[in-house]
């Protein structure tokens, strides 16, 4: 039975995505658990540290199906870990004694943080997946929307005029990020463990750097250059990642979520026969994905905290810590995935409405604009002395009512210096945009430059 919603029957999809639980699902784990045992098996029967036989049992005996599940978690509640019943599953298994070669030279921890390792593997690469396809979705909203013009706002309120188009590439330029941080981040993190119970190999002798090396190359992981049992840096970076991608996610759905505002209504999440729909309100479109969005970014953002205090273990093996990342990590991946799959279903449907983007810039009645009537004003008369007499006009054609345009052709210090056909040029908002477009094409440039391998 389902008890939290990243599990349950009814919410898990709005919060997670089935390939991501699939990751961090109890077979999938048993199967890495059992996986590295028998790796450790073959390199070490290779190596001829344990008996060829032996090696082959193992082997043949790390079989997910063949793991008694319900005793394996009695065994888990009794000891606290779950390796040490799982090696007496395996080694009842071999034939003879050879079952006493089961798990030779490892400790608990090598085993379940080498299984982290592998679940990190195939996650990592489900969050490339989405920052790519995000990436993908950005780079046509940009495309599509570069000379687009609608208001930017700071504060809240209007400020200049800029372009749909380079919000959607700003959008796109920390995705970028985040995948230049993933390719940089996964050498630091899919490092495997095989250090012995405090670290040291000791039970090996001269033997251990040699196994350690074979079992990572067995298991395509990085060769730790020291022991991680108790530096957990590693993992701490991994889920910092995920704060910083929900974090980028959750600037999205926040300018979206505003921009669905009724008072605003310039860009819309999909439309879905009732998706958003008030159980009361008909009129109701509730911007669902921006919310589930943030929730996730919140929820992911306190692990993140988590495996930061996590990372004070104390000596040489931790006493709670480490059960910290138990929690922490599967969490923060699944809410992460959710996330992503949330904006990018938003962000290829979404709807943009650019009349109601040109309406809103045009509220104002060239207001919006009184920057580039100052600048132009400003060589024939001194910048503050342009910027004194346009701030005035501002405040008189607010106050009156009156359209920005007759104000400034009717003030005499500016109308002598700029015509009514010049003032209003400088007032229409889609004059001035600035570099947007060509910023626009430089990152997207870039990423083709960078997608083709230049």
């Amino acid at each position: 039975m389902a008890s939290t919603p990243i599990e349950s029957d009814i919410f898990r999809d709005l919060f997670g995505t089935e390939a991501m639980r699939r990751v961090f699902a109890d077979d999938a784990l048993v199967g890495h658990y059992l996986a590295i045992e028998a790796a450790l098996a073959r390199v070490q029967g290779r190596l001829g540290i344990i008996p060829a036989e032996a090696a082959a049992a193992i082997e043949a005996g790390a079989r997910p199906d063949a793991i008694d599940m319900a005793a394996l978690k009695a065994g888990t509640d009794r000891v606290g870990y779950p390796i040490l019943p799982l090696v007496q599953q395996l080694a009842a298994a071999c034939p003879g004694d050879l079952g006493q070669y089961c798990h030779w030279g490892a400790t608990t921890q090598d085993i379940m943080d080498t299984a982290l390792a592998l679940q990190l593997r195939e996650a990592l690469a489900l969050v490339d997946a989405d920052l790519t396809a995000l990436s993908a979705a950005l780079a046509d909203l940009a495309k599509r929307y570069r000379d687009t013009p609608m208001a930017a706002r700071t504060h809240l309120q209007h400020a200049l005029p800029t372009t749909f188009g380079y919000k959607a590439a700003v959008w796109l330029s920390s995705i970028e990020r985040h995948r230049r941080r993933l390719a940089e981040l996964k050498p630091r993190v899919l490092v495997g463990q095989f250090s012995g119970a405090a670290g040291t190999l000791a039970s090996l002798g001269h033997d251990g750097l040699a196994v350690q090396d074979a079992l990572m190359d067995e298991l395509g992981l990085g060769r730790p250059d020291i022991t991680w049992h108790v530096a957990r840096d590693g993992l701490a970076e991994a889920v910092g990642f995920l704060g910083l991608v929900t974090g980028s996610l959750a600037k999205i759905a926040t300018d979206v979520m505003l921009m669905m505002q009724t008072e605003v209504g310039e860009a819309f999440e999909p439309f879905a026969e009732g998706r958003g729909a008030s159980s009361t309100m008909p009129q109701k479109r509730n911007p669902i994905s921006c919310e589930l969005i943030l929730a996730a970014a919140a929820n992911v953002r306190q692990q993140v905290a988590a495996m930061l205090g996590a990372m004070a273990h104390d000596h040489d093996r931790a006493t709670g810590p480490w059960h910290v990342e138990w929690l922490a990590v599967p969490q923060a991946f699944i809410l992460t995935a959710g996330a992503a799959g949330q904006a990018l279903g938003m962000l290829q449907g979404l709807e943009v409405d650019t009349g109601r983007m040109r309406e809103n810039l045009d509220m104002t009645g060239g207001l919006i604009v009184a920057e580039a009537v100052m600048m132009a004003l400003a060589p024939h008369i001194g910048r503050q002395h342009a910027h004194d007499l346009v701030y005035d006009a501002c405040r008189n054609a607010a106050a009156g009512r009156r359209p920005f345009l007759d104000v400034l052709a009717d003030t005499p210090d500016i109308a002598k210096h700029l015509d009514r056909t010049r003032l209003s040029a400088l007032i229409d908002p889609a004059n001035y945009v600035g570099l947007a477009g060509e910023m626009v094409d430089r990152l997207l440039s870039e990423l083709i430059n960078k997608n083709s391998g230049k």
